[in-house]
């Protein structure tokens, strides 16, 4: 017998002679409907996780985590509402099978079954993985969390009270709404996790609204590794800003009151609470993993005699609410009633082709009201002076600060948020005015963490804001690239497009920033946006360009509910010369407001059928430089513009190259998973046999003179080109 055999005859064994293990009386203030309903929902939860073993023994089903000695989490579910948004650690059954019960109509056995055997039926992943989440229940879907859940959770509390000042069009959340979110003890030890809960405090202290639940499931162990004991409650006690709230999860009566305090706090003070939970781990962590290879067995048992349900039922019959006979016979019945469901859900179709996984990947399009623009009243009191210069040619920066200002004043949902985009203005002066213009509630300044400010943007996009984070560099990012990878990007697939998290990533990014920041601060690899499934990559190559492709960003984020990251070349912000000093041959007047460049579309520069240069971002600048000489030396060349980097575009540059008898490929990136290795397997499958690439060099990028050293310039474009038709320089 395995152990979660061994608990089940426990069970039957020590219900059935009355062997039941002591405790505290139970509390007042826990009906016996509710008592007892929240029995049923933890009977169903252990059924479920016996059913799930047995499955995957047969290969009926798949890889599970049990939530076997997490019960006591139905209990927090009955404190809450069932419109509460819920971010779910992976062993919460009880909690979302409990809320089932606040919500009618829902058949929770029979759906979290379908979950298990991966049917296509699954009403929340469609079959794609097994995760708890319903859209009915507020409860977007998480997969295996280590705590990445955390920081969106903190959004979506955040979200709360901005949207009572800005209401979004498409709200999700009451203005007495909390959020809550649940872990584990060994989760809340990562850096993930910490960096969540120290965001929570630092904005509670300063009283901003925040009213977000933490609940630390505290099982003592992470897989193998034991939790210290008092970690938990030394390292949370005294958090600034938070505050703290203790009981035991074998204890619903206790367990109820608490979380009930706890939820009542932070509805009424809309600031953060961190709910600690004590629970035991049964079964060991996962699937097959057998506790006993890396515990005593005089542990493992010890937790077993614990079991959550044992305390369950001695606590209902002394309240006087169920008789451990009448509490046996419901288990008995539930476990019957679920291998009946299980013997049905088995015959349930799966996703059989490519096409059907995918199917999920981009989440489907909303409705969104119509917008003619701002007035032009409006425009002139946001844009004071500057609306004069708009006819004169200016670098990108200025171009992309006025696209801002018309998005904005359009879309009153689209708000900003990163380090210094405030009063600041940016590093680089980018969003210089936007705070003055739109003010604190929609131009955040927040705290030097990437992971909260991906979390606070994915956590308001839940709530119907267009969110439009910024991160200072393209280096940053890797401090939070899961955010992206594992919730953004992830979420509709994983919930069959019923969530999603809409938003517009501004990076500030790529090399040739001259005499400044080194590898940190010149960063030249995309690679690790371009994996990401279901994700848009943009990167503009001029000021007029980047203010038509960002209004196509925002309207792919607003209506298509899309992930877009926005790579904004740094050098080219405050670039005005082209050829010769004071030449402005770079700068560009503003688009008018209604003018955008559709997704796929790439730009030509140039007619010429002898030369085909492919590029993008710094690459056409560059790539420009040396069109030149090109066509000085009779080399008619055309230059196209890939602008958007992922999808790629291939039909577009296709027909852009057709008729070009050599395709040059310059990339700035770097030479190993850099854009030219998709571009030159796209033009060889297309038969194109003069081709080649010039990418920069497999190394960081050195700070002072050497600072392009790596990078293709207009010198190494223009050798490249001329080996390619066959010309000597």
């Amino acid at each position: 017998m395995d152990r979660a055999q061994i608990v089940h005859q426990n069970f039957l064994d020590r219900v059935g002679r009355g062997d039941l293990p002591p405790g505290t009386a139970p509390l007042a203030g826990l009906p016996p409907e509710q008592a007892v309903g929240i029995y049923r929902a933890q009977v169903l939860s252990r059924a479920l996780d016996i059913t799930s073993r047995a499955m995957q023994k047969a290969g009926q089903g798949f890889y599970t985590i049990g939530s076997s000695g997490h019960e006591g989490m139905a209990a927090v579910a009955r404190a809450l509402r069932p419109d509460d948004m819920a971010f779910l650690h992976y062993r919460d059954a009880a909690f979302q099978i409990a809320r089932a019960d606040q919500v009618p109509g829902q058949r929770i056995a029979w759906d979290m079954l379908l979950s298990f055997a991966c049917s296509s039926e699954d009403p929340t992943s469609g079959g794609r993985h097994k995760v708890l989440g319903s859209k009915a229940l507020m409860i977007p879907p998480q997969t295996s969390t280590i705590a990445s859940h955390l920081p969106k959770a903190v959004g979506a509390a955040y979200s709360i009270g901005a949207a009572k000042r800005h209401a979004p069009e498409h709200r999700v959340l009451r203005d007495d709404s909390i959020v809550m979110c649940s872990f584990g003890d060994a989760s809340a030890n990562h850096s993930t996790a910490q960096g969540a809960i120290n965001t929570a405090g630092w904005t509670s202290v300063q009283s901003t609204p925040l009213p977000l639940l933490f609940v630390c499931e505290d099982n003592g162990i992470g897989i193998s590794t034991k939790t210290p004991q008092g970690w938990i409650e030394a390292s949370m006690r005294a958090r600034p800003g938070i505050k703290y709230f203790q009981a035991d999860g074998l204890d619903i009566y206790a367990a109820h009151a608490v979380a009930q305090e706890a939820a009542n706090y932070v509805r009424r003070r809309k600031k953060p609470a961190f709910l600690h939970l004590r629970t035991v781990r049964l079964y060991g962590h996962a699937g097959a993993d057998v506790p006993t290879t890396y515990l005593p067995k005089s542990e493992v048992e010890a937790d077993e005699a614990n079991d959550p349900l044992l305390h369950t039922v001695r606590l209902l019959d002394e309240a006087g609410a169920l008789k451990p006979q009448e509490a046996l016979k419901i288990y008995m019945d539930t476990c019957a009633r679920v291998e009946r469901i299980r013997a049905e859900v088995v015959t349930r179709p799966h996703l059989k082709t490519g096409e059907d996984v995918v199917a999920s990947l981009i989440p489907p399009k909303r409705a969104c009201a119509s917008s003619n623009g701002p007035s032009e009243e409006a425009r002139a009191e946001a844009f004071g002076s500057d609306i004069r210069a708009m006819a004169d040619p200016q670098p990108m920066s200025r171009l992309i600060n006025w696209a801002l200002t018309d998005l904005m004043l359009q879309h009153g949902e689209i708000v900003m948020m990163g380090e210094d985009v405030g009063r600041k203005g940016g590093v680089y002066g980018v969003t210089q005015k936007l705070h003055q213009r739109f003010g604190p509630d929609r131009m955040i300044d927040t705290l030097l963490d990437e992971q909260s400010i991906l979390g606070l943007a994915i956590g308001m996009g839940h709530n119907g804001f267009v969110p439009m984070p910024e991160i200072q560099f393209l280096a940053y990012l890797h401090n939070a690239e899961d955010q992206l990878r594992g919730e953004a990007a992830t979420l509709p697939f994983f919930s069959n497009g019923q969530f999603s998290n809409p938003m517009v990533l501004r990076i500030a990014g790529l090399g040739y920033q001259k005499g400044f920041g080194g590898h940190f601060h010149n960063d030249n690899s995309l690679a690790v946006l371009r994996d990401i499934p279901g994700i848009i990559i943009a990167c503009p190559s001029d000021g007029a360009e980047a203010a038509l492709m960002m209004r196509e960003a925002v309207r792919l984020a607003r209506e298509e509910q899309r992930v877009v990251v926005f790579i904004e070349p740094i050098a080219l912000y405050p670039m005005r010369d082209l050829h010769a000093a004071k030449d402005g041959g770079w700068m560009r007047p503003y688009p008018a407001p209604d003018q955008s460049i559709p997704l796929g579309e790439v730009g030509q520069h140039g007619e010429g059928s002898d030369l085909a240069i492919v590029t993008y971002g710094n690459g056409r600048y560059l790539s420009t430089q040396a069109q030149a000489d090109l066509e000085a030396r009779g080399i008619k060349t055309r230059i196209i513009d890939l602008r958007w980097l992922a999808p790629l575009p291939a039909e577009a540059l296709i027909a852009a190259a057709k008729g070009c008898k050599h395709v040059l490929i310059v990339d700035e990136c770097r030479t190993t998973g850099s854009q030219s290795e998709a571009l030159m397997a796209l033009f060889v499958e297309q038969g194109i046999s003069s081709l080649a690439r010039h990418a920069a060099g497999d190394c960081f990028i050195a700070t002072g003179p050497a600072y392009a050293a790596t990078l293709p310039s207009k010198e190494s474009i223009l050798a490249a080109a001329l080996n390619l038709v066959g010309e000597t320089a």
